[in-house]
C-alpha cells in the first residue's frame, strides 16, 4: 500500500477552466478538493482566452428569450461534426448540452457572473441547428481587487496583451471605432474603463482572467486547496485503478491520494515538438508556431497513454492563422475577415473563405500545402484597406509602421505583378485571382467561397462598408502583403473520454479512477468550431461532470 503524504477526494491535475471546475463540484458533492498547478500562475489556458463559453440552449438565452432548444444543439453537432465516432458521440453530446446547461445554473448560484455575447454568432450558423444570436457568455468586467493576496497568482491573459481593458465580445466592434457610430461607442466605453483603471489603479479583468479569477475566489471560499509550482510526476495505480498522483512540490516528490478520482485537465501538447511530429500527419508542426500556454507539453497525456488510454485527434488543434510574431502587436490577424483583403498559395490563388472559423481556415492551408505552397500563405490587400483600419492595437487608423515595410515584414508595391516578385508567388497567377476576385467583389459577391453571406463572417466584418461587411476589391494602389501562418492556441485531440469524462482504456472499457478534460481529450466538437467559446466550454462541462461521477461513484 501506497504511504500517502496527504489525501483528498478529487485531485484536479491543471488550473484551467476544467480543472477548477472539477474541484468546486467536487466540494460541493462534499468532497475534499486539491488543484495542482506546475506553474507559478493559476489559469493555465483558460486564463490566456477570451473566456468565452459556448452552450446550446443555456440558462442566459432562456432568460433573454432567445429561441433554442437542446434538440437544436443537437441537430447542430449533426450537422456539423457529423459522425467521427465516439469522441462526439450522441451521449457525449447530450452530456455536453444539458449537463453545459447545470453547470452554468450552477456557477451563477455560486456567485460566478456571466453575461450573454449577443450577436456572436454561432461559427456555421445556416447549417441545421444553428443559432444566428449566439450561444456564447463571458463574464463582465471584474474587480481583481476582491482576490485578495490571490490576484498575483492569476495568469494574465488577453487584454494585457492589448493594453486595454476590452470584453472578448466588444474586440468585434472595437476596431472598427471609425466605422460606424455603434463601434464608436462601445470603443469609447472601453478606452473609458481602462482610463479608470489606470488612474485609480483598479485592477478590472476581463475575458478568460477575470472568468478565471472568479473560480479562483469561489475555489479559496470554499476551501479548495490550490497547489501551484506543483509538477504532476505521474498517476498511482493499486490493483488496475488510479488511486492518486505523485507531484513534484518544492523539488521533492509528494505522494497524494484521489479517495474518489484524479481529473486529468492539464491542457494538450502545443509545445510538445516530439509528440506533435509524431501524431501530426498532414496537420504536422513541431510547435513553433504555437501561442499556447507555456505549460502545455502534454505531461499528463503522456502518462495516460502509458497506462492504455485510448487517443483520437491527436493531429489536430484549434488553427488561428497569424502573421509572423515580430507583427504580434499588429491587428492583422483580423484582416482576413475585412473588405479588401484575400488570401492565396503561391500560386496566386485563394483556396478557402478566408473570413471563416479559424480552424477552418488553418486546416485548408495544410490541405492545399499538398498540392501548392500554402504554408505560409499571403494575406494581399490594397491602400484602401491600408487607409480604412488602424493596423497597431491602438486608435490611429491608416499608418502602416514604417519599421515594418522596412524590415520586409509587410511587402509592399505599385503593381500587382511587382507585388508577388517580392512575395516568391507567381506573379500570372495573382494577377489572373485579383481580376477574377474584384468584378463580382465591387458588387459584394464572392462566388467562389460565398464570403461575407454567413452570420459569423458579417458579425467579425466591417460595419462600415456595403454591400458585404467581408468583401470589397483589391484594386487600389499600392499594394501590400505579408505571410501568414497556422499557428494554433493548444492541441485539440487526445484521450477517448466517455459521456462521464471518464477515460477509456485499451479494452474499450473506463480506466477506473481517471477523467480527463480539456485540450488533452478528443473534443466532442471534432474537427470543427462550432462556437466562440466552444474549447473552454467542453473543458468545464466535463471537468464538472467527472468530478459529481466520481463523488456519486
Amino acid at each position: 500500500m501506497t504511504a500517502w503524504d496527504d489525501s483528498y477526494d478529487v485531485i484536479s491535475i491543471g488550473s484551467g477552466g476544467g480543472g477548477m471546475l472539477a474541484a468546486l463540484a467536487a466540494v460541493d458533492a462534499g468532497g475534499r478538493a486539491l488543484v495542482v498547478e506546475k506553474r507559478d500562475l493559476l489559469g493555465g489556458s483558460t486564463a490566456m482566452s477570451g473566456g468565452v463559453v459556448w452552450i446550446p440552449n443555456n440558462p442566459l438565452m432562456q432568460r433573454d428569450g432567445i429561441a433554442d432548444s437542446d434538440a437544436l444543439g443537437l441537430e447542430y453537432f449533426a450537422s456539423t461534426v457529423g459522425d467521427i465516432g465516439p469522441a462526439s458521440s450522441i451521449e457525449r453530446r447530450k452530456a455536453f448540452i444539458t449537463e453545459g446547461a447545470g453547470m452554468t445554473r450552477f456557477l451563477l448560484e455560486k456567485g460566478v457572473k456571466l453575461t450573454r455575447c449577443p450577436g456572436y454568432s454561432d461559427y456555421y450558423s445556416s447549417n441545421p441547428g444553428g443559432n444566428a444570436a449566439g450561444r456564447s457568455m463571458e463574464p463582465p468586467p471584474y474587480d481583481g481587487r476582491s482576490l485578495g493576496p490571490w490576484l498575483n497568482k492569476v495568469q494574465p491573459g488577453l487584454a494585457m496583451g492589448i493594453g486595454m481593458n476590452v470584453k472578448t465580445n466588444e474586440l468585434r466592434d472595437m476596431q472598427y471605432f471609425n466605422r460606424s457610430l455603434r463601434s464608436f461607442v462601445i470603443a469609447a466605453r472601453v478606452q473609458l474603463r481602462t482610463w479608470y483603471s489606470k488612474l485609480f489603479k483598479v485592477p478590472i479583468l476581463t475575458n478568460g482572467t477575470a472568468l478565471i479569477a472568479q473560480l479562483v475566489k469561489s475555489a479559496v471560499d470554499q476551501g479548495v486547496e490550490l497547489w501551484t509550482e506543483t509538477a504532476f510526476d505521474d498517476f498511482i495505480v493499486e490493483d488496475g485503478r488510479v488511486v492518486g498522483v505523485r507531484v513534484i512540490r518544492d523539488g521533492a516528490p509528494v505522494l497524494v491520494e484521489a479517495r474518489k478520482g484524479v481529473i486529468s485537465a492539464a491542457g494538450g501538447f502545443g509545445h510538445n515538438a516530439e509528440l506533435r511530429t509524431e501524431f501530426g500527419a498532414d496537420q504536422a508542426t513541431d510547435g513553433k508556431w504555437s501561442v499556447a500556454n507555456p505549460g502545455d507539453t502534454g505531461d499528463a497525456l503522456k502518462a495516460a497513454i502509458a497506462l492504455g488510454a485510448q487517443t483520437e485527434m491527436m493531429d489536430e488543434a484549434v488553427w488561428l492563422p497569424s502573421p509572423t510574431r515580430a507583427l504580434g502587436a499588429s491587428t492583422l490577424s483580423a484582416a482576413r475577415n475585412r473588405p479588401g483583403t484575400i488570401m492565396v498559395d503561391a500560386a496566386g490563388k485563394r483556396f478557402v473563405n478566408e473570413s471563416n472559423s479559424y480552424i477552418e481556415v488553418g486546416k485548408a492551408m495544410f490541405a492545399r500545402d499538398k498540392t501548392a505552397t500554402a504554408v505560409p500563405a499571403w494575406l494581399i490587400f490594397d491602400d484602401g484597406y491600408r487607409a480604412r483600419y488602424a493596423h497597431e492595437r491602438n486608435l490611429v487608423f491608416g499608418r502602416i509602421p514604417q519599421e515594418w515595410l522596412d524590415q520586409g515584414l509587410i511587402k509592399k508595391a505599385d503593381t500587382i505583378e511587382e507585388l508577388a516578385a517580392l512575395c516568391g508567388i507567381d506573379p500570372a497567377g495573382l494577377a489572373t485571382q485579383i481580376s477574377k476576385w474584384n468584378g463580382p467583389a465591387s458588387r459584394g459577391e464572392d462566388p467562389e467561397f460565398a464570403r461575407g453571406t454567413s452570420a459569423y463572417n458579417d458579425c467579425l466584418g466591417d460595419p462600415g462598408h456595403k454591400p458585404n461587411r467581408a468583401v470589397g476589391p483589391v484594386q487600389k494602389a499600392p499594394f501590400y502583403a505579408f505571410e501568414v501562418f497556422p499557428s494554433d492556441v493548444g492541441t485539440i485531440g487526445g484521450v477517448l473520454a466517455d459521456e462521464f469524462g471518464r477515460v477509456i482504456g485499451e479494452q474499450g472499457s473506463p480506466i477506473p479512477g481517471l477523467y480527463a478534460t480539456g485540450n488533452g481529450v478528443a473534443t466532442v466538437m471534432g474537427r470543427f468550431y462550432l462556437g466562440a467559446g466552444a474549447s473552454i466550454a467542453h473543458s468545464m462541462i466535463f471537468g464538472y461532470v467527472g468530478a459529481r461521477h466520481a463523488m456519486n461513484a
